[in-house]
């Protein structure tokens, strides 16, 4: 693999014409205690693994279909749509990166969180969404559902919840 191209797989399009390249180094603070067991936590972690119903997980992980929906070509509202997901969810974004495609005007990204993540793929052609919300800690990633009927007035969504990592941790 050339180096332009293992660039353009990390985001960074040299040759491709993208006008959103982008490169982000974030760096976060190591927490006494947190490197010596996946099993320890710390009041000041947001992504530590979650015990509820008497199981131990890394993360709820969201599989959401949204079918007649709508505004799904709208960039804008869409970023809007994603950073409110974020904020009742009580999750840190650290990145979002959205991409409009033409000629059917779908968008595909990314919210990119502490937690972990929220993706976005849509269909305006056919009035569908998929969308993935994958969150550890204390986050509440169902919270995103309502704000998806609001922002895109589906006439049904579809949501499958997998618990991650279950058994494992």
């Amino acid at each position: 693999m050339s180096q332009t191209d293992a660039l353009f797989q990390l985001g960074i399009d040299l040759n491709h014409g993208s006008r959103q390249t982008q490169a982000e180094v974030i760096e976060f603070p190591v927490i006494a205690g947190a490197e010596m067991s996946p099993r320890t936590s710390s009041d000041e972690r947001k992504d530590f693994f979650i015990e509820r119903d008497g199981e131990r997980f890394a993360g709820t992980h969201l599989i959401i279909d949204l079918i007649g929906a709508s505004r799904l070509d709208d960039l804008d509202h869409i970023e809007r749509a994603l950073k409110r997901c974020v904020e009742v969810s009580g999750a840190t974004l650290l990145h979002i990166h959205l991409h409009h495609f033409t000629p059917n005007g779908g968008v595909s990204g990314v919210a990119v969180l502490s937690e972990s993540h929220i993706s976005i793929h849509t269909w305006p052609e056919a009035d569908y969404a998929a969308l993935d919300v994958f969150m550890c800690g204390e986050a509440q990633p169902l919270n995103s559902i309502e704000v998806l009927r609001e922002a895109f007035n589906p006439s049904e969504i579809r949501v499958d919840e997998i618990r991650r990592g279950s058994g494992m941790v």
